[in-house]
């Protein structure tokens, strides 16, 4: 799928993400991926892209639906049960918004069925075993190149999967199918980032963040 470039200007994307635009950017995205401060064995926190471009909603859904079933495509690939799976459940956000705690890249929130409390935001409460949270990715550079990103993951495990997550089993699935990392698993150490930032959401909120207030969807119950 290609996405013709909506921007001018310098471009660099510093993660391994699978382009799907137009443009010359790869070379510089290596490069800055290379140059990058945050170690890939255990970072402290989501690769970042350089130069982010600033979407109007409307045009960061056009650029989404355009390009979703390529990254399902490619998340299938991975061993994680829900990676193709989740595009079928509810998604909480109107449009993709840009969101700094990954990286600056455009999100989406999509939440399985145990996890419908979700649509309550901070008076959802505690998640029960097996709610399943997912953020999907994308990011768009200045330029108008256009990536496909991680896919993020929040499963709510047994009581005692560990005790420092909270229960939560944090997956990453990169844009090219692969495992980047497992709570309790594969890559275990390259998520730990992962708990650390959301016990900044507070015990009260069972550790999550919620869509920002412009982009909720909104419930009559």
């Amino acid at each position: 799928m290609l996405v013709a470039p909506l921007f001018a200007g310098p471009v660099a994307f510093p993660f391994a993400g699978a382009p799907l635009g137009f443009g010359d950017g790869t070379a510089a995205a290596q490069t800055d991926a290379a140059q990058s401060e945050i170690s890939p064995q255990k970072p402290t926190g989501h690769f970042r892209v350089q130069r982010p471009a600033g979407l109007t909603g409307a045009d960061a859904l056009t650029i989404y639906n355009r390009i979703l079933d390529d990254m399902v495509a490619v998340s299938r690939l991975s061993s994680y049960p829900a990676a193709e799976a989740y595009r079928y459940w509810r998604r909480y956000n109107t449009v993709p918004y840009r969101s700094a705690q990954h990286g600056e890249r455009y999100v989406n929130n999509y939440a399985n069925a145990k996890a419908g409390a979700y649509r309550h935001f901070e008076a959802a409460g505690e998640m029960p075993v097996g709610a399943v949270l997912i953020k999907d990715s994308f990011a768009v550079t200045k330029r108008g190149d256009v990536f496909s990103g991680p896919l993020f993951v929040m499963e709510k495990m047994p009581t005692g999967f560990n005790i420092v997550s909270r229960d939560w089993r944090y997956v990453m699935v990169m844009p090219d199918g692969s495992l980047f990392g497992a709570t309790n698993g594969e890559g275990s150490e390259r998520v730990e980032f992962c708990i650390t930032c959301h016990k900044l959401a507070g015990f009260e909120n069972d550790d999550l963040f919620y869509v920002p207030e412009k982009y909720r969807v909104r419930f009559l119950n």
